[in-house]
């Protein structure tokens, strides 16, 4: 493993490559398969690869059996990847359990950098020091209860303490801009719109934020189709790959899949999920009537 760039194309790739990244904690339901449908469409319409990556760091909640279904619940919608845990590529493994070594290799790299700082803070921490108990979102504006006053220049990369979360350093007031390929021009203020956020947490795991953008990097990945729950979270992610110095791909988030009330689907929503719909005798080709490559 390289110490200066982790596998990481040094040449942008020359043809598109998106990706599928299914979590395995519960049965994928409709709503994900509608957005992996636009990233295949959008593969194929641009005589582009597919690469299937399996995102199991939440080892809480992650089950081999969800595993299992969703490799047969995607393969009976109809989805093809050129890569994948299954059939092996040439940037493997395609399973985050099995990349921590990568993840650490970039965490290294933002210490000696100056762009982390570490945290005891835990989340309820945070929201109670925003006097918001009601506060709910994936992770609260942080009041910078922990950030040191001035910028860290080479932290020591071995400096390592229990109950200890690493965040990231957000420059306050500057705006992230980026062009969504699905929802246009986007800008979020840090500080404002997002704060400090955790980039390894104190059980020695990477968060979604970091191991998204080390695999994303590493895979040579040229777009990311997602849900538009997941919008503020590239603003995050471009600083991180500001820092890391490599560059980002292209984003395209998708509207989310709603139910009959107006709320967005939810693993627990098992009515509609991939395998319930399966077990039923429902056809994949009439469940995507109007899904149209955007």
């Amino acid at each position: 493993m390289a110490s200066e760039n982790p596998g990481c194309f040094v040449i942008p790739p020359t043809h598109y490559r998106g990706r599928l990244a299914p979590s395995p904690t519960g049965y994928l339901h409709l709503g994900h398969a509608k957005t992996f449908w636009t990233a295949q469409q959008r593969g194929r319409a641009n005589q582009g690869a597919l690469v299937l990556r399996i995102e199991d760091l939440d080892t809480a909640r992650c089950q081999p059996r969800f595993l299992t279904a969703a490799l047969e619940d995607l393969r009976w919608f109809g989805f093809q990847w050129e890569e994948g845990p299954d059939i092996g590529g040439r940037f493997a493994p395609y399973v985050q359990s099995q990349r921590l070594d990568f993840y650490r290799d970039a965490l290294a790299r933002l210490k000696a950098g100056g762009h982390i700082y570490p945290c005891r803070c835990s989340r309820q921490d945070v929201i109670r020091a925003l006097h918001a108990p009601h506060a709910v979102e994936e992770e609260p504006l942080y009041p910078g209860t922990c950030r040191p006053a001035t910028v860290i220049s080479a932290i020591h990369v071995g400096q390592t303490a229990s109950r200890i979360n690493w965040r990231f350093r957000v420059p306050d007031g500057e705006a992230v801009e980026f062009t969504d390929n699905l929802l246009g021009p986007q800008s979020f203020v840090g500080g404002r719109d997002f704060g400090d956020f955790v980039v390894w947490r104190h059980d020695d795991i990477p968060t979604y934020q970091l191991a998204v953008v080390v695999d994303d990097a590493q895979m040579g990945i040229t777009e990311v189709v997602r849900g538009a729950d997941l919008l503020s979270s590239t603003a995050r992610q471009l600083l991180l790959y500001r820092a890391l110095g490599w560059s980002p791909p292209e984003f395209a988030h998708c509207e989310l899949v709603t139910d009959a009330v107006g709320r967005r689907l939810a693993k627990r929503d098992d009515a509609l999920s991939l395998r319930t719909l399966r077990e039923r005798g429902a056809v994949p080709s009439e469940l995507r009537v109007g899904w149209q490559a955007k």
